[in-house]
């Protein structure tokens, strides 16, 4: 029951916890956003990339129900190109501005708003299913050792908040108001519960295939980072925020590896 309670509280962080701290950012102005978002961008690249390599992996290879080294490979390269078609399917789709025609099909003016809602509609679509993954994540992560499900939830909590407010924005440009973005992205958060939950009845006879989720959810950040995130930062290229960047990503993967070293 306590391991349930760890699992079911680190959801909650990193879904609706991450849910709210994105949204107080629309309190700031849209030139305030612009400048932090990047930054948190940066930050998040470090955690997830920490996460993967100095948490998840080798714990993976140290399960009491540890797989081959080459099988951990094999898995991890499935897992990358499984997101990559799943991210071409407009599964999930990231966006970390304001302004993101990544999120939006082709549109011409006469079908603007119809485009925007369809839009919106599939952002939520896309999160839900993105957030219910992540809940598996994190209960597999707890169930292998509770340490690594507290690096693993604070993982996805740094990538989700820039993400989130990109949904938000979307959202906005989609129709909704403050009220109902909020109340819609909240409820979209409740899939990362649900797969937790899911994950954790599921798995809880089956602990040999947790060395195979933990693979694959280092796949996970590990896509998520060089795919979706990696390719943003070099839209600046002065070498003064190159170096803002590199200390940032340096700044994520310390965090994990502090609180990861300290928990153990």
């Amino acid at each position: 029951m306590e391991l349930l309670l760890w699992i079911i509280g680190f959801s909650l962080l990193g879904g609706i916890a991450s849910v709210i701290l994105a949204s107080s950012f629309l309190l700031l102005s849209e030139n305030t956003r612009n400048f932090a978002v990047p930054h948190l961008v940066s930050f998040a690249v470090g955690a997830l990339l920490g996460a993967s390599f100095l948490g998840l992996l080798p714990h993976a290879l140290e399960h009491e129900h540890a797989i081959d080294p080459h099988d951990i490979g094999l898995t991890l390269l499935l897992g990358l190109l499984s997101f990559f078609i799943l991210e071409k399917l407009v599964l999930w789709r990231h966006c970390h501005h304001d302004h993101c025609d990544g999120h939006l099909p082709e549109i011409t003016d006469q079908t603007k708003h119809q485009h925007n809602q369809a839009a919106g509609t599939l952002i939520l679509i896309g999160d839900t299913i993105h957030n219910f993954v992540d809940g598996i994540l994190i209960a597999a992560a707890f169930m292998t050792d509770i340490h690594l499900g507290i690096v693993t939830a604070l993982a996805i909590a740094a990538h989700e908040i820039p993400q989130e407010l990109g949904d938000f924005v979307i959202l906005l440009h989609s129709g909704f108001n403050r009220k109902k973005a909020l109340l819609y992205n909240i409820l979209s958060s409740l899939g990362t519960v649900a797969g937790a939950l899911l994950a954790y009845f599921a798995l809880e006879g089956m602990h040999h295939i947790l060395p195979y989720i933990l693979v694959v959810a280092a796949s996970s950040f590990i896509y998520i980072a060089v795919a979706d995130l990696i390719p943003g930062l070099h839209d600046k290229v002065k070498p003064s925020e190159t170096l803002q960047q590199v200390l940032l990503i340096a700044a994520g993967t310390i965090f994990i590896f502090i609180t990861h070293s300290t928990l153990h």
